[in-house]
């Protein structure tokens, strides 16, 4: 009997390819890997990928190859590309008959149909608004359910392998990296994490999981400071934070990034959710654990700081996506 057809979107990702090593190990689908540069072709092959197929979320001439025979899909897409999302997901209306279960990446606090929406509620500290990359995490959901599909959504806290990649030149060369974030704490996700109980929840199916909302977040808040000591300890350097204002990372990344961060500033996403130990049966992966251990696509979290960054200095990257209407 042929295994069903997983279709792995962003594979090349961090969380995609520790995804697709999961999966292809597990042997209970045939998994089909996604990329969009011809250079990461090889890399999926290498991870166990059975097949490897072109898709990009821009061109819906990439969709009916992606999508033949598909039975379930990990969703995951860059902040920027939310338009390429929506239009996709309105096409995988036509597929619903077919596609079984969708496992969707989110954010925590993209929770309209779970909680409460109201700004004047939902944020701890005066002043501190709902984001709106939050806003859009919520649409990317949304836009799932709405074309019928049985969606379980990984709704992840802030992943560990963003936090310091802007800074990775200082670090490396001048032992330092800097933020607005401070003593604020934050229970930082790791991405292993994340594909773990993706793995798991496609691997036990819609009738466990459909409908579900899940909270991944790491084992215990960490200040920027502690974050520092970590990262030392794991180079075997003394690594140092220096506070940066919120005005000067906005000028930094631009308004709709600055957002976000206010928001992690503002203690919301300092709790620790239990959903990680009942989906997998374990404990989150903390900070120095991440940044010392390989995951099964064989590159521990110091090795992966050193890759590449959609967040540059003096860039908006969500200038374009802050201009979407709901």
């Amino acid at each position: 009997m042929t295994n069903p057809i997983v279709l792995v979107t962003s594979a090349t990702g961090r969380i995609g390819k520790e995804l697709v090593a999961r999966l292809s190990a597990s042997k209970k689908f045939t998994v089909r890997a996604c990329y969009f540069s011809e250079s990461k072709v090889e890399m999926l092959r290498e991870l166990g990928a059975d097949q490897v197929v072109k898709f990009d979320l821009n061109d819906n001439s990439t969709w009916p190859t992606a999508l033949e025979g598909v039975s379930a899909i990990y969703s995951a897409s860059l902040d920027p590309m939310l338009q390429g999302h929506l239009n996709f997901c309105e096409a995988l209306s036509d597929y619903k008959d077919q596609i079984k279960h969708v496992v969707r990446v989110s954010c925590m606090g993209a929770d309209t149909n779970t909680a409460s929406y109201d700004a004047s509620k939902h944020a701890s500290r005066t002043g501190a608004s709902i984001p709106l990359m939050l806003q859009h995490y919520w649409w990317g959901e949304k836009a799932l359910i709405d074309a019928g599909l049985a969606v379980t959504v990984l709704r992840n806290n802030f992943f560990m392998n963003h936090l310091l990649k802007t800074d990775c030149d200082n670090i490396a060369e001048h032992g330092w990296f800097t933020n607005p974030l401070g003593n604020a704490r934050n229970s930082f996700v790791c991405t292993q994490d994340i594909a773990q109980a993706a793995a798991v929840i496609l691997e036990q199916g819609p009738a466990l999981h459909s409908n579900k909302f899940y909270d991944i977040t790491g084992p215990e808040p960490q200040t920027m400071a502690e974050i520092a000591a970590d990262l030392g300890r794991a180079m075997d350097k003394e690594i140092e934070y220096r506070a940066q204002s919120m005005e000067d990372f906005e000028n930094d990344f631009g308004s709709t990034r600055a957002e976000f961060f206010e928001y992690l500033s503002n203690g919301f996403y300092c709790r620790c959710s239990p959903d990680f130990y009942n989906i997998t049966g374990k404990k989150p992966t903390s900070y120095f654990e991440y940044l010392t251990t390989k995951g099964a696509c064989g590159d521990s979290g110091l090795d992966e700081l050193w890759q590449g960054n959609l967040w540059k200095k003096g860039e908006d990257a969500m200038a374009k996506a802050a201009e979407l209407k709901s």
